[in-house]
């Protein structure tokens, strides 16, 4: 394989693509690099790490590989000891974090549990990282051209006695600037650097008057830069002090220079594995950017792609083909009309095949592929597909090249066969070079508008027609292939989509021959049939799909339905026996509390007990029958509810009664305990009626054996007038306290205030009243008065 074949097929394209995703300079570099392999095996292999990439990829999200510099040349220095720049420490110090950090996100190179280590991982085990060496750069150097103070002791100390020179000869300046006698001698009263050392601007008339060294003027000559010789000393020894500074930063230098020599190995290994990983990464996210699958490899020689994609067209425009060849047949006589697909197919297998042996994903819904010792194709003049044919000549000149090294191992691409010369002999010839490829038994594809290729395709063993869809209806090609049919080129339908003349379309059509007329009809008669039944077949493929699916969604929710079912009822279980638990137990501590009472012969006392122990009991019922009724599950709301009837909210859990008849809205009031409520009549169930009150015992028992009664938490005098609401209450009171409650509520609604005002006046001189209040939020507000009982 040449580069010309790449230039050709746009593998070139790919690879940039590919460059492109890479993270450093060395894994571009192999982007670069890449060439198709021939051994199944090798092509195996790096289809693997590819795909243990994309693993890792969808594992991390990201690439774990860092940017990193090129330090080759640093450490081919350092092997030979030439000292390495704070610049080139810090390069290496990259490296190195690069490997820690890769090693790091790839699980320090082991494997997760039941899983071989793939490739990936393989290399990350090799990573050495040298952590040692990374830490002594790293708190050496802060950038390319600064050393940080404490990478030794001696440097600590050196610029430590510097920063002090340094503050000494500023104060001392600083006190002449401020010295009134000395500021008229000055220019300005500052102190400045003039070749490292410290000066003041005196001016030139006064120049005798500051004894010292000048170290430079200004342009004019009007200031001169004045070294005094107060702090000629202190300068001296700043000058001393930095001659020790770069000693000792040279030596550090060295120092450091000499780790990475003694580590050069390793870090040219953590090198060439981070370039690696980098470039199999950059692999993965190319698959991942092209929607990409990982092909299989045969060594049958089948080429077998479903729904292949051209990576390089618009996703949004493209449109997928399926092709195959290598099985049935070896050969492919594709036809049909110009602009319609045939070069883009061409390119699509050739670009698939150089694609799977360089071992990248592509993309297509699925790829079987063969790994070819050589691919071949004349196609064009290395034109892109927009781009003309080109001329006979530079046609003959490929195949005569390509008949010259193809071998059974070899896919050949030939587009336009024959083209660019007389009709006849270009198809006699095309006829000849495709038998003679079939002798060779290769795999080729080629593209022709020639009536007799599509003939000789359907004689000749081995060889099978295709063609590129062609909608007669709308007059434009569709892109699809189809294998199996020949096509039509429609040169007199696309000639009128264009504006020619019918007259001179007719004047054509005349000049065809019979025989050529009724083959080509033939082809589209089966042509059409072919397009119809795709269609009716797509349709049902859809409909099918559509089923399945629709029954996947009836099994998932009949399947939610049983859990659901299931977990209710353990619910309910569960709540019925926490009920019984509770009131058993209740009610042991009660009848014990009654039996004590009863030996006291306290008859307010046993009144007290007994109707405390029928209320906790009737309390326990409810909530009994309340857990052990099944729980309603979302169905057909209720229908014709009439006022009076006994309706469940579902979403509260609460029972009201129904005050209303449902309106246009589909909502009905209901009286929920003490307050008045709107809901949907789809939020609603029946609940049936309570059974009718048991008549109460006879008159003139024993106290101890009479059952009054419940009396309630609540009671209700809206409409009374107040004298009326008054006994009423007075009488509720009483039962009440009987009933050792200790609060209530009397329900006197909001109207007017009078009957409020009247009830709280009695409550005030009642002896049974502690205190009361008004209701709160969603007690019933002002509407209510909440009475505390002594």
């Amino acid at each position: 394989m040449d580069e010309r074949l790449y230039r050709v097929l746009e593998l070139n394209k790919i690879l940039e693509r590919l460059r492109g995703l890479c993270r450093s300079e060395l894994g571009g570099a192999l982007a670069g690099e890449l060439l198709p392999v021939c051994e199944a095996e090798a092509v195996e292999r790096a289809l693997m790490e590819t795909a243990d990439a994309e693993t890792w990829l969808l594992r991390l999200g990201n690439s774990p590989v860092f940017p990193f510099e090129d330090i080759r040349g640093s450490l081919k220095k350092a092997r030979v000891e030439s000292v390495l720049t704070m610049k080139e420490l810090l390069m290496v110090e990259r490296v190195l974090s690069a490997a820690r950090a890769a090693k790091g996100d790839l699980k320090g190179g082991q494997a997760p549990e039941g899983e071989e280590a793939g490739p990936i991982l393989r290399m990350a085990q090799g990573l050495s990282a040298l952590p040692d060496l990374k830490e002594a750069i790293a708190r050496s150097i802060l950038g390319e051209e600064e050393m940080a103070d404490g990478a030794s002791d001696g440097l600590y100390a050196i610029r430590r006695n510097m920063r002090r020179a340094h503050e000494r000869v500023r104060e001392k300046l600083a006190g002449m600037t401020r010295s009134s006698a000395f500021q008229k001698y000055l220019q300005d009263p500052i102190v400045t650097l003039r070749g490292d050392r410290y000066v003041l601007p005196v001016k030139q008339e006064y120049r005798q008057n500051v004894p010292g060294l000048v170290h430079d003027q200004s342009s004019s000559g009007a200031t001169l830069f004045i070294e005094p010789m107060a702090v000629v000393e202190i300068n001296n020894e700043i000058r001393e002090w930095a001659a020790k500074e770069k000693e000792e930063m040279e030596r550090i230098l060295r120092e450091l220079t000499l780790q990475v020599k003694a580590g050069a190995d390793e870090l040219e290994e953590d090198l060439g594995l981070l370039a690696r990983l980098d470039f199999a990464f950059a692999k993965a996210a190319l698959a991942r950017e092209m929607k990409a699958v990982r092909p299989e490899i045969n060594r049958e020689g089948r080429v077998n792609i479903r729904q292949g994609r051209h990576p390089l067209i618009d996703p949004a425009k493209v449109v997928p083909i399926d092709v195959w060849v290598g099985e049935a047949f070896t050969g492919l006589v594709i036809t049909g009309p110009n602009t319609g697909g045939k070069t883009v197919t061409l390119k699509t297998v050739g670009l698939f095949a150089l694609m799977t042996q360089c071992g990248l994903f592509v993309p297509a819904l699925g790829a079987d592929m063969a790994v070819f010792r050589d691919v071949f194709a004349d196609i064009g003049d290395e034109q892109s597909i927009e781009q003309s044919l080109s001329t006979f000549s530079a046609h003959m000149t490929n195949i005569v090249d390509i008949l010259s090294k193809v071998d059974s191992d070899s896919l050949v691409l030939l587009d336009e066969l024959g083209a660019g010369t007389d009709p006849t002999e270009g198809a006699a010839l095309a006829m000849a070079i495709l038998e003679e490829l079939l002798k060779i038994r290769c795999r080729v594809l080629a593209t022709t508008h020639y009536s007799e290729l599509k003939a000789f395709a359907l004689m000749e063993n081995g060889l099978t027609n295709a063609s590129m869809e062609f909608d007669v209806s709308t007059l434009r090609p569709t892109y699809r292939l189809s294998i199996g049919v020949p096509g039509k080129s429609n040169a007199f339908e696309i000639s009128r989509r264009l504006g020619l003349f019918p007259h001179i379309i007719e004047a054509a059509r005349a000049r065809i021959s019979r025989e050529d007329v009724r083959f080509e009809d033939a082809i589209l008669k089966a042509e059409t049939h072919r397009q119809k039944a795709y269609r009716e077949r797509t349709e049902a493929e859809a409909m099918r799909k559509e089923v399945q699916s629709l029954k996947k969604e009836i099994e998932r929710q009949k399947r939610e339905l049983e859990a659901q079912k299931e977990k209710m009822l353990r619910e309910a279980k569960r709540k019925a026996k926490a009920v019984l638990d509770e009131a058993k137990s209740e009610s042991e501590a009660l009848i014990g509390a009654l039996k004590a009472a009863a030996d006291e012969a306290d008859a307010r006392s046993v009144n007290r007990a007994i109707q405390k122990t029928r209320d906790a009991l009737r309390q326990k019922r409810e909530a009994l029958d309340e857990a052990e009724a099944p729980m309603e599950a979302p169905g057909e709301p209720p229908k014709n509810l009439r006022p009076g009837e006994r309706v469940k909210l579902v979403k509260l859990g609460q029972t009201g009664t129904v005050l209303t008849a449902p309106g246009g809205s589909g909502e009905v009031q209901l009286q929920v305990g003490i307050m008045k409520v709107t809901a949907k009549v789809a939020d609603l169930v029946r609940v049936a009626e309570p059974p009718p009150a048991a008549p109460a015992g006879r008159a003139g028992r024993a106290p101890v054996r009479e059952q009054p009664a419940a009396v309630g938490l609540t009671v209700d005098v809206r409409g009374e007038n107040v004298d009326d609401a008054v006994m009423i209450v007075d009488k509720y009171l009483d039962d009440a306290y009987l009933s050792s409650l200790k609060e209530v509520t009397i329900v006197h609604g909001k109207g007017t205030g009078a009957l409020r005002t009247g009830i709280q006046q009695f409550l005030r001189r009642h002896p049974h009243v502690k205190s009361f209040r008004l209701g709160s939020f969603g007690e019933g507000d002002a509407g209510v008065t909440v009475v505390e009982l002594k």
